[in-house]
């Protein structure tokens, strides 16, 4: 069924000029998606990269919402077991600072080409090839250099996408200076891996000259990704996991990822008692359900053997009210899209913090999600060849009688928080789809047993004991939510966090 109206929010103008020429070819919501996310992964040096990890939820009209599966996973399939060589620590001041692995070792499987080709094949109407137009154009062409991708580089430029000589053409200049912001990018060769992708479908990532440029780079260099773990590799079809929120059903990631589990249980356990406001009440209950929910998450989940158990225990809490009685940046982009037949799509990928590697004559920096630690907390030793590492994106859909909306945001572990305060303001205080992105939020933030809440200016904090960190203005930190609606009496709402860099689009037929 072809769409005559679509909107979309997503992480930059060009992301959503993508989607606004693949519309204009007859694209519905999931193709639109997929041009913009494309376009986003392959334009935002530091920020993303093809070689991550994407989910797909999508709720058709009448149907049931799925989740495409298109994490990373741990490699190593055919080589002997033993000890996993080490990676290179670093540190960067990034986010108040942050230890990371880098380097080959760090690398896990790439889900994200299969997950976005699954989704177009089964889903989208406009041929793959065509979908991947847009992105290709600017590869070869050249993009600007966005603020957010400036400001993360200054941090990782260096010590991250600067180890490749590639890399380092592209993003620095003849005096071995960063790139001013808005400065023409060229990574040499993207646009010829593009283009073998978009001729050849996914597969020619996992089984072609791709695959294999990415897994001799990776065991020349002794770490553990293969040849066998790319061929091997498929995106998985889930039941989407659904909360009911008052009038609303909302659709998100389920386990293995712990991001949507996590969202859906501080939904069901704030859902015990609505506001109409944010006053003290509300922002101590809101502290309460951030401070169970992550605790639960911290000492449960991300060491968990069975993710699907302990997941299913804390959306039991939280339902039955005893979670709250128990109490005790990687760096990711995401497009929403609703279209007028009642379709939605959001899809959320990440690269982690990259691991400086770049596979000669590919123009493709890879993953670093083996060692991203903060997520990925039994680090290089997470599990058999194959399974899936956790993941904080929830890519989410919802519906009410009259209502489709879709969502999600980047941020690292500020990605729940930041989705379930925009679902507060939009479905129980009742804000403008701009305004519910845009009011100011909080993150509890726990190491150990040390606690903290960062806090945005325009949120004032009951005394609550815990310590305090004020931001001086909305910032980039708090997430980046955009979010797409369809509502079938007043039309189409977009909205881009104002965080950082977003772009929207809607055509109106």
């Amino acid at each position: 069924m072809q769409a005559s109206k679509v909107a979309v929010a997503t992480t930059s103008q060009g992301a959503a000029d993508a989607a606004a020429e693949i519309c204009e070819l007859g694209g519905n919501a999931v193709d639109c998606a997929i041009a913009a996310v494309m376009y986003s992964i392959n334009t935002e040096p530091g920020v993303c990269a093809l070689a991550g990890g994407a989910y797909a939820t999508v709720w058709p009209p009448g149907g049931d919402p799925v989740t495409i599966d298109g994490n990373v996973a741990v490699p190593g399939t055919g080589l002997p077991a033993g000890v996993r060589p080490g990676a290179e620590s670093i540190h960067m001041d990034y986010g108040g600072g942050v230890e990371t692995l880098v380097g080959a070792a760090s690398v896990a499987i790439p889900g994200t080409p299969a997950a976005l080709h699954l989704a177009a094949q089964q889903f989208g109407q406009i041929e793959w090839r065509e979908l991947l137009g847009p992105v290709i154009r600017a590869a070869r062409d050249g993009f600007p250099l966005s603020a957010a991708c400036h400001y993360y580089l200054e941090y990782s430029g260096d010590v991250i996408f600067g180890r490749s000589e590639d890399g380092h053409g592209a993003l620095y200049g003849e005096g071995g200076d960063l790139l001013d912001v808005r400065s023409n990018i060229v990574v040499p060769h993207l646009a010829d891996s593009l283009s073998a992708l978009a001729e050849g479908g996914s597969r020619v990532f996992y089984e072609g000259e791709i695959a294999r440029a990415i897994a001799d780079h990776i065991q020349d260099l002794g770490g553990f990704l293969t040849m066998e773990d790319l061929q091997r590799y498929a995106p998985l079809v889930r039941d989407s996991l659904i909360v009911g929120v008052g009038d609303w059903k909302i659709a998100t990631n389920p386990p293995p990822a712990v991001g949507g589990t996590v969202l859906a249980a501080m939904l069901l356990a704030f859902d015990k008692h609505p506001v109409v406001q944010w006053n003290d009440d509300a922002l101590g209950q809101l502290l309460r359900v951030q401070q169970a929910v992550l605790t639960y998450r911290k000492r449960q989940l991300d060491l968990s053997d069975d993710l699907p158990r302990d997941a299913a225990r804390l959306l039991d809490l939280a339902r039955s009210g005893a979670l709250l009685a128990k109490r005790s940046s990687a760096a990711t982009v995401h497009t929403s899209v609703v279209d007028d037949n009642g379709l939605a799509c959001a899809i959320t990928a990440s690269s982690g913090y990259g691991s400086g590697e770049m596979p000669s004559g590919t123009g493709l920096w890879l993953n670093n999600c083996l060692g991203e630690l903060e997520l990925n907390r039994k680090g290089l030793e997470a599990g058999p060849p194959g399974r899936r590492l956790p993941s904080n994106m929830a890519p989410s859909a919802a519906r009410s009688e009259h209502q489709v909306l879709t969502l999600g945001s980047p941020g690292a572990d500020r990605i729940t928080t930041a989705l379930h305060q925009f679902l507060i303001n939009y479905i129980q205080l009742g804000h403008t789809l701009s305004d519910a992105v845009a009011h100011p939020r909080m993150h509890l933030e726990i190491d150990g047993s040390d606690m903290n809440i960062a806090v945005e200016p325009g949120l004032d904090l009951p005394d609550t004991g815990i310590s305090v960190t004020r931001y001086p203005e909305i910032g980039m930190y708090f997430g980046g939510v955009v979010a797409a609606l369809y509502d079938n009496k007043s039309g189409f709402s977009v909205a881009a966090d104002p965080r950082r860099e977003g772009g929207t689009f809607i055509a109106e037929g």
